[in-house]
């Protein structure tokens, strides 16, 4: 098959969930015998030169459109008044990717296209208008509204609160309008599945999750973890992370350290803010971003993801149970990974059910090591992205033979 793919952003490197999910798909279709055209937004944050993806051999062909989609104070009011797009969807949209698109549309005969979340998925109409025939699936990363509704329930700042709200509220409509012209959304977790059908998303509506490249997460014997270490890791550029984080160095780290002084907390992620930076909290070491997070994840002993907001798939969580790791979390970091607490995973939400947990891990009590070696299990079982893009064939061929 011949596969068009368009991405907000390069996907690569591949060291943060969504460049992760993206990049996996991408080298796994080449390798199984498949071409794929990337068309990608370059973005200034994520700026990449066009051949970056070229090791991937002569699959897979990367065209690069640069777009500045930095955040504007002056834009994003002007959007507040003068834009029925949301501001997050609007920074996205850009005439020369549209141009691009349509001469790739007319230079090459693709199988099916693919939009990588719902910030280009704007480019559906444009699809839709430029080659009416070619099947358009959305693979839905997440349900962009619902995390800034949730982000909006948590904001103590009357300003914040509202424009979150406003932000949400417009989100939504723009998915409700949008997300139904495609001819299939792939959902990445199973509760999205349920909010996509909401949404009014025609079927099929697929569950197609994230998986992890097992090539690189195999444990190396020589590194040995370090006692008594928790660690964390993630894109700290993204808000539900940034306020995750918050909340357990608030709520949980202070009893955490009064009941056992000499544990240690690790926190490695890109785009640390400097609030983050420049913490001084006893036995807390700040790594910033680390060039191999396989190996970060094996230096310390049970990673903690205290996230309170947000969507999708925790790609760190898959990384971390593909290493053998214990992982604490609370519910909805979890949402969507087919665990069992207790058994692959450890679950919690409350700050005292938290220092509950990591004062059995401190006493020896969790059973860290079964814990982890079932979630490598689970991973291998579910999750290996030979699978994952095993199921994006499936529904490419059932969307191609029936226009057929």
């Amino acid at each position: 098959m011949h596969l068009l793919q368009l991405c907000p952003r390069v996907p690569y490197p591949p060291t943060d969930g969504g460049a992760i999910a993206v990049y996996d798909v991408t080298a796994g279709l080449a390798r199984a015998g498949h071409q794929v055209t990337v068309l990608a937004l370059n973005t200034p944050k994520h700026y990449q030169p066009a051949t970056v993806l070229d090791h991937l051999g002569p699959n897979v062909r990367l065209i690069t459109v640069d777009v500045d989609t930095r955040l504007s104070p002056v834009k994003a009011l002007r959007n507040l008044l003068a834009s029925k797009l949301p501001y997050n969807i609007e920074r996205f949209v850009s005439p020369a990717v549209e141009a691009q698109l349509a001469t790739l549309l007319r230079e090459n005969q693709f199988d099916a296209a693919q939009i990588e979340g719902s910030l280009a998925s704007w480019y559906v109409s444009a699809l839709k208008r430029l080659a009416p025939q070619l099947p358009v699936v959305l693979r839905a990363h997440n349900v962009e509204y619902t995390i800034w509704q949730m982000l909006a329930e948590r904001e103590t700042n009357v300003l914040k609160r509202f424009y979150l709200r406003h932000l949400a509220r417009r989100l939504q409509r723009f998915e409700e309008q949008t997300l139904p012209q495609f001819d299939a959304v792939a959902a990445i977790t199973e509760p999205d599945q349920r909010r996509l059908r909401a949404l009014g998303c025609k079927e099929p509506v697929v569950f197609v999750p994230a998986g992890v490249d097992l090539s690189r997460f195999q444990p190396d014997s020589a590194i040995r973890p370090k006692p008594r270490t928790l660690y964390m890791i993630g894109s700290l550029d993204w808000l539900p992370n940034q306020e995750g984080l918050d909340w357990f160095l608030a709520e949980v780290w202070p009893q955490v350290t009064e009941k056992y002084p000499d544990l240690e907390l690790h926190i490695a992620g890109k785009e640390m803010p400097a609030r983050f930076r420049n913490l001084k909290l006893r036995n807390v070491c700040i790594h910033g971003f680390v060039e191999s997070a396989a190996v970060f994840m094996q230096q310390y002993e049970v990673m903690v993801v205290p996230l309170l907001s947000g969507g999708g798939m925790r790609i760190k969580i898959i990384e971390g149970m593909a290493m053998g790791t214990c992982i604490i979390s609370t519910g909805l970091g979890s949402e969507g990974i087919h665990v069992r607490d207790n058994f692959d995973i450890i679950l919690c939400d409350e700050p005292l059910e938290w220092v509950d947990r990591i004062g059995r891990y401190y006493r020896g009590e969790l059973n860290q090591e079964a814990v982890g070696q079932e979630a490598a299990r689970t991973i291998a079982r579910l999750y290996d992205n030979r699978r994952i893009v095993e199921s994006f064939l499936e529904l490419y061929n059932t969307l191609t033979l029936g226009r057929a």
